[in-house]
């Protein structure tokens, strides 16, 4: 699983003309959901969101206080985009969870979200729609998560990958 986490001072999803969802000062969040994304990945990235120090304290002191700590809102959107690998120049999205599994897990995730913080607090897109994301990012911030599962899949799939081309490489004479 993974997120991109970015600290606003407003944010809103529009699906045509309509406004779906806004939200003033506090955090956009662009969820990508994995084919092997378990309730194990989706607690790291909830606990991640909600902990992580992006905002200042009273004192101005940078880096001290997260979403929770300032009773912010939050503005999650869904992107099957972030789970893609490239082959050459084209998008692959293989990795992605599929469109009906997805749509559970991610509203299960809006739900954990909402009881580890506050439900009225935590707002989102429209799943599967064409949607214009408006951010103001505040900082700029932009924070990346990854559950641990991902990243060490990816090593992995990034490890196999560079032995096969090395492998092909001594195959064919190359060096």
């Amino acid at each position: 699983m993974k997120a991109i986490v970015q600290r606003v001072m407003q944010a809103s999803v529009t699906v045509g003309d309509e406004v779906v969802s806004s939200i003033g000062r506090g955090l956009c969040v662009l969820v990508g959901i994995s084919r092997n994304d378990t309730v194990k990945e989706m607690e790291y990235i909830v606990r991640k969101i909600l902990h992580l120090r992006v905002f200042e304290d009273d004192q101005q002191k940078r880096w001290s206080k997260s979403v929770v700590d300032k009773q912010l809102e939050i503005l999650c959107v869904s992107q099957f985009t972030l789970m893609c690998t490239l082959k050459g120049n084209k998008p692959d999205y293989h990795e992605s969870m599929a469109a009906d599994q997805s749509k559970v897990f991610y509203e299960e995730f809006l739900s954990q979200l909402g009881k580890a913080y506050a439900p009225e607090k935590i707002k989102d897109g429209k799943f599967g729609a064409y949607m214009q994301v408006h951010i103001q990012n505040d900082g700029p911030v932009t924070i990346p998560l990854e559950s641990p599962v991902t990243t060490q899949k990816e090593s992995q799939k990034k490890e196999a990958d560079t032995k096969g081309l090395a492998s092909a490489s001594s195959c064919d004479g190359t060096t």
